[in-house]
Parts: structure tokens; C-alpha cells; sequence
């Protein structure tokens, strides 16, 4: 008996020994447009939110880490880093795709998988994500949102009647359109024209010249990303209209561009000067760690979803499939997770339909809280 114990004890002593695993790194996958400028504070912040929870700790004595993947913004290639990234044992979750057309592509791939795999998104916010798959989460709000917010504030804030829209023609810019078109319309707006655009257009000047001649057009939408405003500001310059320009929160960055975007409103669902302590500590530690830079609506989304899924990995652990059902009952069951860029509560098809979406202006190369919201 004595030495059937012996061997026992040996044994437990071995396995500690080589219980090596339960102290290799978890990994998540971040997967966005890194080469691009878009992509930059959604990197930054994850890899701060890694570091953080790393100094503390860890999750339960496990470092987290990231497999970073730059699907540069594309469906085909999102696709494939979905594939890599669901293949990897190593990967319990994934933060990201950034934009609506690599989140929709790689979304069916995370879900359809052998081990179906996790993927929340920062800012993809086309309507047509909600419910593409039980994997799939985003911790933005839709463009139903923005379109929404949009319109109401051309309509009440700047008593706008006559619009025109320029969008480009992918799942975003589509989603955006027709979300601020319903409702403008409802509010008794015109739509006097609207027209679409690809990245590659090299001149929108055909389309602006036909809003000039319509005449009495009291603002443009620009339901493109930041390129595509830029484009059509510059020809505006040029032609010499000076309508009010809004857009949706793929403009963000434009504020940099100093007296070119200055005066333009964009939807956003956080801005880097918001109230509220938990975002005062998470821009003075971004600012610290990135100086010269600030994040955005991306970087600061993604900093929560890195936060939300140690919270959710300290209970359920890394299994694939657990994760995914504790996140799902954020919100209900459980409680929700109140984040930099507000409280995260998810509904039944992944959406946070209780996140809140305000209007910013640029104001000498800031973009701040438009007053009267």
C-alpha cells in the first residue's frame, strides 16, 4: 500500500511538473486592416489592454496574448485569415474583422467552422451582420443607428430639407444610405439625389456639379469612408460649395486634415473627451504609452472587447464554446460590461442595440461633442 501511495504521489509530482500548458499564453486573434491607417488604434489599444491585464496577472495565471492578422479591409482575404485563425488550436477567440465586409465574409467562416470560433467586432455596422451567425458579435452600433441619428440631427439641428448623398458602394456605405434616407424621408426631407462611388473613383466632381445645378441642397452625406470624404471635400473646395458635409464614423481620422475637414459632423459612438473616468484612465494610459497619437472609436472598442473577454475567459475558461455562450448572456443573465465606450449588453442576434450614437464636428483638427445633442 505504502508503495502504491509512492507511486502515487510521483505521479501528481510529475504532472505538476509538466503542467507547463496551464501556464502558456491564451491567444486571441485580432484581425483588421493594420497596414492602413484605420487599423492603427484598434492594434494600439488591443495591444495596451493585452499589457494591462497582463500586469495584473493575467487570466487566472495565464498571460493573454494576440495572433495579430492584417486582412487589409477585404472579404477574400478576411476568408482566409478566418480559416488560419479557426484552424489554430491555440486561437479561443478573435477581435475583430474592423469593417462590415470582411466581418461579414469571416463571420460565416468562424461559425461554419469544425470548432466554431468567436469573432466580436469593434465597428463593423452594417444591419446586415445581425443574427449571420450565433459567433458572431459586434460591440458597435448599427448603422440603423447612425443613419438614424444622421437624419435627425440634418433635420432638427440644421433644419435641412433638400439632401444629397454620395456612398460607397459596399456593405457600409449601402447600409448607411438607406438608414439615413427612411428616416429623412420620414421626417419629411428630400433625398435630392444620391450616388454611389467606389474606393477607386478618381472624381466625384460629376455628381457634385448635378447637385449644383438642382440647387437650394442644404447639406451633403457622405456615406463613404474617410478617402471618399476627402475626395469630395477637395472637389467641393475646388468648385467652391460649401454645404454642410456629415457622415458616419468611417470618417473618423478626418480630423487630422486640418482646415480641409473642419466644420464636418460625423455619427460616432464614443469620442476621446466623453465624461466618465474609466475613459479618462484608458486615453491617459493610450496617451502614455502612443504619444502624439489619439485613439478612436475602433481603438477604444477594441480595448473593451479585449477587457470583456478576460472577464468572460476568467469564468468559463478557454474552452471555444463556452466562451461564446457566457458572452452571449452579457446582458441578460448576466450583467453587462460597462466599458471606455460605454455599457455592452448584447441581444439575442450578437447586436448592442442599447449603445448610444452622437453627432461630432471638427473643430481645428478636433473632433468634439456637437453642442445641443
Amino acid at each position: 500500500m505504502r508503495r502504491c501511495r509512492a507511486l502515487l504521489a510521483a505521479v501528481c509530482s510529475l504532472t505538476a511538473c509538466s503542467g507547463g500548458s496551464s501556464r502558456e499564453p491564451i491567444v486571441l486573434g485580432l484581425a483588421g486592416p493594420f497596414s492602413q491607417p484605420r487599423g492603427v488604434s484598434m492594434q494600439h489599444a488591443a495591444e495596451l489592454a493585452v499589457k494591462e491585464i497582463n500586469a495584473r496577472g493575467g487570466i487566472r495565471g495565464r498571460p493573454l496574448a494576440l495572433r495579430i492578422m492584417d486582412d487589409s479591409g477585404l472579404g477574400d482575404v478576411a476568408i482566409r485569415i478566418a480559416q488560419q485563425l479557426a484552424d489554430d488550436p491555440a486561437v479561443v477567440a478573435v477581435v475583430g474583422h474592423l469593417t462590415s465586409s470582411a466581418s461579414l465574409a469571416a463571420g460565416r467562416v468562424y461559425g461554419e467552422a469544425r470548432r466554431p470560433l468567436l469573432m466580436i467586432s469593434p465597428s463593423a455596422s452594417s444591419p446586415d451582420l445581425s443574427g449571420v451567425s450565433p459567433y458572431m458579435f459586434r460591440v458597435c452600433p448599427s448603422d440603423l443607428s447612425h443613419g438614424a441619428q444622421l437624419a435627425h440631427y440634418a433635420r432638427q439641428m440644421l433644419s435641412a430639407q433638400r439632401v444629397g448623398v454620395i456612398y460607397l458602394d459596399d456593405d457600409y456605405g449601402r447600409g448607411l444610405r438607406l438608414s439615413f434616407t427612411a428616416e429623412f424621408k420620414r421626417l419629411g426631407g428630400e433625398i435630392v439625389e444620391a450616388d454611389p462611388m467606389l474606393s477607386a473613383t478618381p472624381s466625384l466632381e460629376p455628381y457634385l456639379s448635378r447637385l449644383r445645378q438642382k440647387g437650394n441642397v442644404d447639406a451633403l452625406v457622405l456615406a463613404t469612408d474617410r478617402g471618399g470624404a476627402e475626395l469630395a471635400l477637395r472637389e467641393m473646395g475646388r468648385m467652391g460649395v460649401h454645404w454642410t458635409t456629415l457622415g458616419g464614423d468611417a470618417l473618423s481620422g478626418i480630423e487630422r486634415d486640418g482646415p480641409l475637414a473642419e466644420g464636418v459632423r460625423m455619427s460616432v459612438a464614443y469620442l476621446v473627451d466623453q465624461a466618465g473616468e474609466r475613459n479618462a484612465q484608458f486615453y491617459g494610459a493610450y496617451a502614455r504609452a502612443y504619444p502624439g497619437e489619439r485613439p478612436d472609436h475602433r481603438g477604444a472598442a477594441a480595448y473593451d472587447i479585449v477587457r470583456l473577454l478576460a472577464s468572460v475567459l476568467r469564468e468559463s475558461g478557454v474552452d471555444r464554446r463556452a466562451v461564446r455562450d457566457r458572452l452571449a448572456r452579457i446582458g441578460s443573465d448576466l450583467p453587462a460590461f460597462e466599458g471606455v465606450t460605454g455599457t455592452i449588453a448584447f441581444d439575442s442576434h450578437g447586436d448592442v442595440p442599447s449603445k448610444q450614437v452622437v453627432i461630432g464636428v471638427v473643430r481645428e483638427g478636433q473632433l468634439i461633442p456637437e453642442p445641443g445633442q
